[in-house]
C-alpha cells in the first residue's frame, strides 16, 4: 500500500504491506495452506527461481500468507523487508550466523533471554565465533571491548528479565564508526512502543510468539531490516537451507494477533504501571524494575527512544528465593508460565525457569538476582491482577 508511511500505527497494523484485494472481495486474506506452488510453463518455473518473477515456488521459500506477514512486520518497523521464522529462537540464531564466520565475535549485553545466552556461550564457540558478555550500558566499556573481529553488537531492550535500558542510539554511533552490525531484540517492546530501527540498529529480531502473536497459541519470530538486500541473503541463504519457516496458518494468526497490537499494548502498559505502583508502595517488596519510574537507572534513555514503558515488571520481595517461591504458588489468577505478552497475566522466577542456563553462582554479574520475579501483565481487569499479588503478599 503506497499510503503505509503517512498511516498512523494502528491504521498500519491493520492495513500496512497490502496492495491488492483479497479473493472473491473477502474481508480478511485467506490462508495459503500449500506447500507447492505451479507453474504455467518451464520458461515460468526459471522466471520464478531467477527472481525475475514474484511468484511462488514452494513454502519453505515464501507464500502470499507469510509474505503479507513479513510486508506488515517490515511496515511497523519501519525497515525494508523482514523474514518470518518458526520461532524467536530459529531467527535469532539464523541472523547471527549470518553475519558471523569463524574467527570473528560478538559482543552481547550481560542480561539476555536463556535460550539467546546459550547460543551465545556455548553453541557459537563450537563454530569458532567467540563471545564478549558485557554491560553495554557502559559505553566506554564498549568501545574497549571492540576488537578487529569484533563483528556484531547484540542486545535486548528493555533485557529480560530486568528490565535494563541500552542507548541504542549510542551504540549504533560506536559500531557504525567500527563498520560492525548492530542486532536489537525487540520483543518486550513491541514495534509499538520502539523502532530500533530508526535509532540505528540494522537487524530487529522478535519472539513474534509474544506480543506480536498476543494470545497463546502461536510460536514464530521474525527479522526485519531497512537492507532489502541482506533480508533475501537471510531469507534464501538461511531461513530456507536451516528450514525454520513459518506455517501459513501461524502467519495468519499472527496477522490476526498485529490488527490489535496497538489497543493492546496501551492497555498492558496501563495495567503494568498500576502493578508495578502497587508493588513499590508495598512494604513487603524490596525493590521494583519499571523504566516508566523516574527513579529507575535507564529512564531518560528509555523515554528518548521509546514511545512507552511496556508491560512487563520485575520486582524482589523481602527474605529471598524461598518468599519468592511462596508468593509465586499462592497466586491464582496470575498463571506461572515461561512466556511473555498474553492476554492472560503471567508469572515466573527467570532463576527457576527462563534462565536457568545462567551460572547460579554469578547470577548478580548478568544482572538479576535468584530471586526476581518476572511478571508479564496481562488485560485483566487491573484490580483484580492487583487483588491477586496483595492475597500472596499477604500470606508471608
Amino acid at each position: 500500500m503506497e499510503k503505509d508511511k503517512y498511516f498512523a500505527f494502528d491504521t498500519k497494523a491493520i492495513h500496512g504491506g497490502y496492495n491488492g484485494r483479497n479473493p472473491d472481495n473477502a474481508l480478511n486474506p485467506p490462508i495459503f495452506q500449500t506447500s507447492t506452488f505451479t507453474f504455467e510453463s518451464i520458461e515460468h518455473a526459471d522466471d520464478v527461481m531467477n527472481f525475475k518473477s514474484s511468484d511462488y515456488v514452494y513454502t519453505r521459500g515464501n507464500n502470499p500468507t507469510l509474505r503479507l506477514f513479513e510486508n506488515r512486520m517490515s511496515c511497523l518497523e519501519e525497515g525494508a523487508g523482514a523474514v518470518a521464522f518458526s520461532s524467536g529462537m530459529a531467527a535469532i540464531s539464523s541472523v547471527l550466523f549470518s553475519l558471523l564466520k569463524p574467527n570473528d565475535n560478538i559482543i552481547l549485553h550481560r542480561t539476555l533471554y536463556g535460550s539467546t545466552f546459550s547460543v551465545a556461550k556455548n553453541l557459537l564457540p563450537k563454530y569458532g565465533i567467540q563471545s564478549k558478555i558485557i554491560d553495554l550500558r557502559n559505553l566506554d566499556l564498549l568501545k574497549e571491548s571492540i576488537d578487529d573481529n569484533t563483528k556484531v553488537i547484540y542486545f535486548e531492550t528493555p533485557c529480560n528479565p530486568n528490565l535494563e535500558i541500552i542507548d541504542i542510539k549510542g551504540v549504533c554511533s560506536i559500531a557504525k564508526n567500527k563498520n560492525i552490525k548492530v542486532v536489537v531484540d525487540n520483543t518486550f517492546a513491541s514495534p509499538y512502543f520502539q523502532r530500533p530501527l530508526t535509532l540505528g540498529a540494522d537487524v530487529v529480531v522478535h519472539s513474534a510468539t509474544k506480543y506480536i502473536c498476543g494470545h497463546g497459541d502461536v510460536v514464530g519470530g521474525v527479522a526485519i531490516s531497512k537492507d532489502l538486500d541482506y533480508i533475501n541473503y537471510l531469507k534464501f541463504e538461511y531461513m530456507c537451507e536451516f528450514g525454520g519457516v513459518l506455517s501459513p496458518f501461524n502467519a495468519w494468526l499472527l496477522l490476526r494477533g498485529l490488527k490489535t497490537l496497538g489497543v493492546r499494548m496501551r492497555q498492558h502498559e496501563k495495567n503494568a504501571i498500576s502493578v508495578a505502583k502497587f508493588l513499590k508502595n508495598h512494604k513487603k517488596v524490596k525493590s521494583v524494575y519499571y523504566p516508566g519510574f523516574e527513579d529507575n537507572e535507564g529512564y531518560k534513555i528509555a523515554k528518548d527512544q521509546m514511545y512507552g514503558f511496556g508491560g512487563m515488571v520485575s520486582f524482589e520481595v523481602q527474605g529471598g528465593l524461598e518468599v519468592a517461591k511462596k508468593i509465586v504458588n499462592s497466586l491464582k489468577l496470575i498463571k506461572i508460565s515461561v512466556s511473555l505478552g498474553d492476554c492472560e497475566t503471567l508469572i515466573e522466577i527467570p532463576s527457576m525457569i527462563t534462565h536457568r542456563g545462567y551460572p547460579g553462582d554469578k547470577l548478580l554479574d548478568y544482572g538479576f538476582s535468584k530471586d526476581l520475579i518476572r511478571i508479564s501483565v496481562g488485560l485483566e481487569d487491573e484490580a483484580d491482577i492487583i487483588y491477586d499479588l496483595k492475597n500472596a503478599l499477604d500470606k508471608i
